[in-house]
């Protein structure tokens, strides 16, 4: 099986696969639509991953690829259902990132609840002077309430580690009915509810055109004045512009960011602010971690050489 694999992956992954596949390794920029449209009429299968850009007139024409197995939970590069519609199957690496994103994401908690990066840059600039009684003052968060938006693995990865760790309550918004787990756990009716009731918000919601920007200037403006926000999901997810002013305005304390509208482009706006802390998509970035992500496509590649269903589907 010819395989196309779009960015260089961690060692042992790479020997993995060009043992058993006649595989072409790229690096650089992610794809681009004409390449995505290139290498799908020129390999068997494709290993592509966030950013490469197989949207849905990638599709079009004959079509030599049968498999995109992706490397990473989020597909929102990929159109799926044109993908389906071409005879491509498509698989994704669920499982494996979801302790590390939920890691990430209370890095951002604490980094933004007590001013760690502004902080940092006040030391790294030579301005702090020493301790004081109410120098940089942020928010205690043992005790107080997190919300959810969007409970999968990811979400109850991240409740668990707030409430068992910090002693949070935990309130959440999902499209489905939340099945009971560890945490305590209080379902409310809407996003808007949420953000009223939360002192911190994370968001742990996948990337469709229905969930785009549905964090918005209205749901922003339920937030207390003291809450701060937390996307490890997908940057589209949030009106970035609206966020901004918010974080401008203080009508919110403060937001950690690991996901952006426009990656890898971060608005100057976000970068100027000091009551927001920003990571460069760091969620799944341990090296146990991005090694499990491609083996668990490896196997779903394998899986489909041997003509057996792909452990990981979408």
């Amino acid at each position: 099986m010819k395989l196309l694999v779009t960015q260089t992956l961690p060692e042992a992954v790479e020997t993995a696969l060009k043992d058993v596949f006649e595989t072409t390794f790229r690096a650089g920029a992610p794809m681009t639509s004409a390449e995505a449209a290139e290498a799908l009429q020129s390999y068997d299968a494709i290993l592509p991953t966030l950013g490469d850009q197989f949207t849905a007139k990638a599709f079009k024409g004959d079509l030599r690829c049968k498999v995109l197995a992706n490397f990473g939970v989020g597909y929102n590069h990929i159109d799926v259902e044109a993908a389906q519609a071409a005879g491509i199957a498509v698989s994704n690496t669920p499982g494996a990132v979801t302790d590390a994103t939920a890691d990430i994401a209370m890095t951002l908690i604490l980094m933004t609840a007590r001013r760690a990066s502004e902080g940092e840059a006040m030391l790294r600039a030579g301005k702090w002077t020493g301790w004081a009684p109410t120098q940089l003052l942020g928010m205690h968060i043992t005790g107080k309430t997190l919300g959810v938006i969007g409970m999968g693995r990811i979400g109850k990865a991240i409740a668990k580690r707030c409430h068992f760790g910090f002693g949070m309550n935990v309130v959440c918004f999902n499209r489905s009915e939340v099945q009971e787990f560890e945490v305590p756990c209080h379902q409310l009716d809407s996003i808007e509810e949420v953000m009223e009731f939360a002192d911190v918000v994370v968001l742990a919601l996948p990337a469709t055109p229905q969930t785009r920007h549905i964090i918005g200037a209205d749901q922003l403006a339920e937030m207390q004045s003291h809450a701060i926000l937390v996307n490890i999901a997908r940057g589209d997810i949030v009106d970035e512009a609206a966020l901004i002013a918010a974080l401008q305005t203080g009508q919110i304390a403060g937001a950690g960011l690991d996901v952006y509208e426009c990656e890898p482009v971060v608005p100057q706006a976000l970068i100027d602010l000091s009551n927001c802390s920003l990571l460069p998509h760091l969620g799944t970035a341990a090296l146990e971690v991005r090694a499990s992500m491609g083996f668990m496509a490896f196997e779903n590649l394998s899986a489909f050489e041997q003509g057996k269903p792909l452990p990981n589907a979408i």
